[in-house]
């Protein structure tokens, strides 16, 4: 693929940030002796790769707005561009050492999402989309959602947190009725990742809730250009906001969400 000039200013802040958390992760073994203890080491880390994507995409585009996962909002003066940024999603699983997080970067431009990098540093896996550029991994494959046509089949992802919040309760409950409908459930650990995942057929579907707008913008426009549907529970297509997702090629999309629409 060709890449735009936008799309190489968010892969090169991507691979870069990415090669901070690389470095810390072969650090993670030497927590438990570690006198600032595991939570402040991660924070470090976490805050050190979303500066380096800050200052790349700075650089490149001083007029464009930032929202990000740990320094929140920053104000630009073009009115129409946000980069969206998540440095570091799959904390939990950086923590204890399971090479499953990325870093995730969308661009929004007015309400939509029109390009997207999700950087798999341990994995070395770079999956890329661009508005009606198709999604890609390594520049060289070219994504497309698992064809399958039935939830039996499939192989559905989620994330079950542990927080003891009204959502937490509900996906429990949606778990109980997925999971006899489908071949197999999966919990990465990494938002980013099942949706990376997700456009490349490894996963057939997938849902979550209590999702922040920077774990579903750069996945949303993967899903999207590699054939996919993502929607909320209520079947709108496009939000990064209202923190849902349901996602999947056309079937499957419907059937998971016909199945979740029956639980309260």
């Amino acid at each position: 693929m060709a890449r735009s000039a936008l799309l190489n200013v968010m892969v090169s802040a991507a691979i870069k940030a990415g090669k901070s958390l690389g470095r810390d992760f072969n650090e993670v073994e030497n927590l438990q002796v570690s006198r600032k203890g595991p939570a402040d080491f991660v924070s470090k880390a976490d805050l050190r790769a979303e500066q380096i994507v800050y200052d790349e995409l700075r650089k490149a585009r001083p007029t464009y707005a930032f929202l990000m996962e740990e320094g929140g909002e920053v104000a630009g003066t073009d009115g129409q561009h946000t980069w969206i940024i998540d440095p570091l999603d799959g904390t939990t699983n950086f923590l204890h050492s399971i090479p499953l997080f990325a870093v995730a970067i969308a661009l929004q431009r007015g309400d939509e999402i029109v390009a997207s990098v999700i950087y798999n540093p341990v994995m070395d896996e770079l999956y890329t989309a661009e508005k009606g550029g198709g999604a890609w991994l390594a520049d060289t494959k070219r994504l497309r959602v698992a064809g399958r046509r039935h939830l039996s089949d499939a192989v559905v992802s989620t994330g079950i947190k542990t927080q003891g919040t009204s959502n937490d309760t509900l996906q429990l409950r949606q778990l109980g009725s997925v999971n006899p409908a489908v071949a197999g459930i999966r919990r990465s650990g990494s938002i980013a990742v099942d949706m990376a995942w997700l456009a490349a057929g490894r996963f057939d579907a997938l849902w979550e809730a209590g999702l922040k707008p920077w774990d579903v913008a750069p996945g949303l426009l993967m899903v999207k250009e590699a054939g996919g549907l993502v929607s909320d529970f209520a079947g709108t297509t496009g939000s990064v906001w209202n923190g849902q997702i349901v996602a999947g090629n056309e079937t499957l999309h419907g059937q998971l969400l016909k199945t979740l629409r029956t639980i309260q």
